[in-house]
């Protein structure tokens, strides 16, 4: 498995000046290429999570039986929409990936988030407004009635479910965020939704859990309330924390490390927490993580342990889009995936329940932590660096194809805005080498005094 890289597959040394007490430094040219790793490890997630999309939930008839490591290289089963037919992207589980002549396409766990990077990078103003947030998905979302895409069904086809959907609904009726996010006006609050959206966020502040979620926050209450919106804000205070990753020694334990680290920001009288402490029990106590996955959907979809209580609102498919059983899962993935990319999204896509979205959050992060160069030597092959963001959105320059290079150059726009405007106490610039890095201070956590 994939524990570290050696030093000669990194891209590019770092030529920072050592970081002062209290302070990170970041080579801008290796992060953009850290940036390029990110969209092109959760494109290949997400691609390959596409084939076990909802091919088991649990319950009773074929989706109950749900996949184990075996099953990889398998054949792929109907998902519970699927009509008794497999996924058309692959016969059999496994990796779907864009050669290098070929574009990869975005889905919506990329298509949003490339809208987003697109206003911050644009308006040079990296807190987005709600007005903002509005506008850009009324200008590249097509509307049911515009849309020239259909579903197999010959119906209109946005590529927006459930609270994206709702929301966007909303918006064209001028209801702004937070409030297409609230239960009052939005009743797919709890959905997965803002997990899809937002973990971007976390790239465009490393090391900077608390400005991550700064900016993060009116996007992730768009589409989510109350614990839905606290596991969003968990996955972007990941990517945040994952710059100081350092691939070149051991992964697994640094991903643990700041998975607790954001753990802590989760409230621990409620479910999301709860998830997470049971979770890491089962992978302390050695099971294999097929019976970790049994125990979640025993304890959570069945038992509505831990105030989970999805099960009792008798929703479509029991709430197999929600946020809540997809973070578990996710967590399973992330904790027995030991460090290995690879090994990471295969649990991830076998899991069950929305897979390609647990799958596409761990790719991005892996891809971020590795970069380019690690994402192609962990699999063994390049890729393709193209992508079409016209594949699900409109509106944007050359018929929607962009790559992943010039991705990465508008997200260093980006953070170059988020450390002027955000960071004030930066040291300054002071030689050339300092010119090609950021000079990131450390959070230090507000004093308070006592009543």
């Amino acid at each position: 498995m994939l524990m570290a890289l050696p030093v000669s597959a990194q891209q590019k040394v770092s030529l920072c000046p050592a970081a002062a007490t209290g302070a990170y430094t970041l080579d801008k040219k290796l992060y953009a290429d850290k940036v390029h790793g990110f969209w092109l490890g959760l494109s290949i997630a997400n691609w390959t999570g596409l084939v076990t999309e909802m091919d088991k939930i649990g319950g009773d008839g074929p989706a109950g039986q749900f996949y184990t490591r075996k099953d990889w290289q398998k054949k792929d089963q109907p998902s519970i929409w699927g009509q008794g037919i497999p996924s058309n992207l692959s016969d059999t589980i496994d990796w779907v990936v864009a050669d290098k002549d070929e574009v990869w396409g975005s889905d919506d766990d990329s298509d949003i988030e490339y809208i987003y990077l697109k206003l911050m990078h644009d308006s040079k103003k990296p807190l987005l407004s709600a007005e903002q947030i509005r506008d850009g998905w009324l200008a590249h979302i097509y509307k049911d009635s515009e849309t020239p895409f259909k579903t197999a069904e010959g119906k209109p086809e946005n590529f927006l479910w459930v609270s994206n959907q709702h929301a966007f609904d909303l918006m064209q009726q001028n209801i702004l965020p937070p409030f297409t996010g609230m239960p009052a006006n939005n009743p797919h609050y709890d959905m997965i939704d803002a997990q899809l959206t937002t973990e971007l966020f976390g790239i465009l502040a490393p090391f900077r859990a608390d400005i991550a979620s700064k900016l993060a926050y009116l996007p992730i209450r768009t589409t989510a309330y109350a614990e839905a919106a606290d596991i969003a804000n968990f996955y972007v205070v990941m990517h945040a924390l994952s710059a100081a990753v350092d691939p070149t020694k051991a992964v697994q334990p640094q991903l643990l490390r700041i998975a607790q680290q954001a753990r802590a920001e989760l409230p621990s009288n409620q479910y999301p927490a709860k998830m997470f402490d049971y979770v890491w029990s089962l992978h302390q106590s050695g099971m294999p993580w097929e019976e970790a996955r049994d125990k979640l959907y025993q304890r959570y979809q069945l038992e509505a342990k831990d105030g989970y209580e999805i099960t009792g609102k008798k929703l479509y498919c029991n709430g197999c889009f929600a946020a809540g059983i997809n973070f578990a899962a996710s967590l399973v993935s992330l904790f027995y995936g030991e460090g290995d990319m690879q090994e990471t999204i295969k649990i991830a896509v076998l899991a069950g329940w929305d897979s390609d979205n647990p799958a596409a959050t761990w790719g991005g992060l892996y891809g971020f932590i590795l970069g380019k160069t690690g994402v192609e030597q962990a699999f063994g092959r390049s890729f393709s660096d193209k992508f079409n963001i016209h594949r699900t959105r409109k509106g944007f320059a050359n018929n929607g194809i962009d790559n992943f290079d010039q991705m990465a150059l508008m997200a260093t726009a980006i953070v170059d805005q988020v450390v002027a405007q955000h960071m004030p106490a930066i040291t300054a610039v002071k030689t050339a080498a300092d010119a090609e890095c950021w000079h990131i201070p450390a959070f230090v956590a507000p004093a308070v005094s006592p009543l």
